[in-house]
């Protein structure tokens, strides 16, 4: 209900604007009709102008300077009136100009007329938004690059000593092993970024078939042995067996960055858990992982591109493995939420059984 209130109180904003215009504009007309309406009364009893019938001479003088007073008088009146309600129009224009040389911290002080208020919120909320955007891809750039470079400097140190020689079997074949992997996670990133391009871009989801949906989980939990059993975690997965309709390689994507992250953030000893619920209409699929909690802060912007809940960068990422979780899952028709507290944190993935929704154009 919330949600709709809001869309409508957006739509009647730029009625509210047009309605105030035509005010102010047939106010400046009925003050000018008025005033100029007074003084023709006033001269006509005082004598000074004598209209007797439509062929007095002086008539056209009259209706002339009749005239010609009531522009200067809608002028003035114009002129007066119109600068207290386009004070906000003028503060906003100022704003965005400030906005387009790059001064993302400007804001609008709210003023105390509806028009002002609703021009300054919108304006602080748009510039609010451009600020955070352009945070968040700062802090990606410096985090890739930051990512991007660490495997390139390891595997060139590597290749150097190689090249050197001198080394023993196990030496050469240990650095080969450091390359090999350095050399897999530069694929990983850049594979990454282009996935994201890819889905982004997408509007139709395509390659629907039918599969086992827990055989798939099961399979993504052993991709990731290694690193659950280095840090000993305990794996609980409780489901049964469950299919769906879905693109099989996409949702494969989901499972491993939701996996991944429950693995890479939980303390070693910790506790991932996997649950998944069918229901008559959709299928919901739960990654809980014990450790440190999310605030509700990082929880409102864990979702978008570019963001990390590790701003340290301790963690490798790129920010994007969520933003494209939960893009796959629209396409699908389904969504994608988080729950934290009580030293836990929670991913549930809503998706329908069927592949009806996967057609939809977004």
């Amino acid at each position: 209900m919330r949600k709709w209130k809001g869309k409508k109180r957006h739509g009647l904003a730029p009625l509210f604007f047009t309605l105030v215009f035509i005010l102010i504009v047939f106010g400046i007309l009925l003050a000018t009709v008025v005033i100029m309406g007074l003084v023709s009364y006033a001269l006509i009893r005082s004598g000074i102008w004598v209209i007797s019938s439509p062929d007095t001479p002086n008539l056209p003088v009259f209706l002339l300077i009749f005239g010609l007073s009531g522009v200067g008088v809608g002028t003035v009146l114009a002129v007066t009136v119109g600068r207290l309600p386009l004070r906000p129009v003028v503060s906003l224009l100022n704003g965005m100009k400030r906005l387009a040389e790059g001064d993302y911290e400007v804001r609008i002080p709210e003023g105390k007329k509806r028009l002002g208020r609703e021009l300054s919120r919108s304006f602080n909320v748009l510039a609010e938004e451009l600020q955070n955007t352009e945070m968040l891809r700062s802090d990606f750039v410096n985090s890739f690059s930051h990512e991007f470079k660490t495997p390139i400097v390891s595997i060139q140190g590597f290749a150097q000593l190689l090249n050197r020689g001198g080394l023993t079997e196990e030496q050469t074949r240990e650095y080969l092993d450091i390359i090999e992997e350095e050399s897999r996670r530069l694929a990983a990133m850049a594979t990454n970024v282009l996935n994201y391009n890819r889905i982004e871009n997408q509007k139709i989801l395509t390659g629907v078939t039918r599969f086992n949906l827990s055989e798939q989980i099961r399979t993504c939990v052993l991709m990731l042995e290694k690193k659950w059993t280095e840090k000993k975690l305990e794996l609980s997965l409780e489901f049964q067996e469950h299919e769906i309709s879905a693109n099989e390689e996409m949702l494969k994507q989901i499972w491993i960055n939701l996996l991944d992250n429950a693995v890479k953030f939980t303390p070693e000893g910790g506790t991932v858990e996997v649950a998944l619920r069918e229901t008559a209409e959709k299928i919901l699929v739960v990654v809980r992982n014990s450790g440190s909690e999310i605030s509700l802060e990082e929880r409102k912007r864990i979702f978008q591109k570019f963001y990390q809940s590790d701003s340290t960068h301790t963690k490798e990422g790129t920010g994007l493995g969520l933003t494209i979780a939960k893009r796959i899952a629209e396409l699908h028709g389904g969504s994608i939420s988080v729950d934290s507290g009580s030293g836990w944190t929670a991913f549930t993935v809503e998706l329908p059984l069927t592949g009806e929704a996967s057609s939809a154009i977004l």
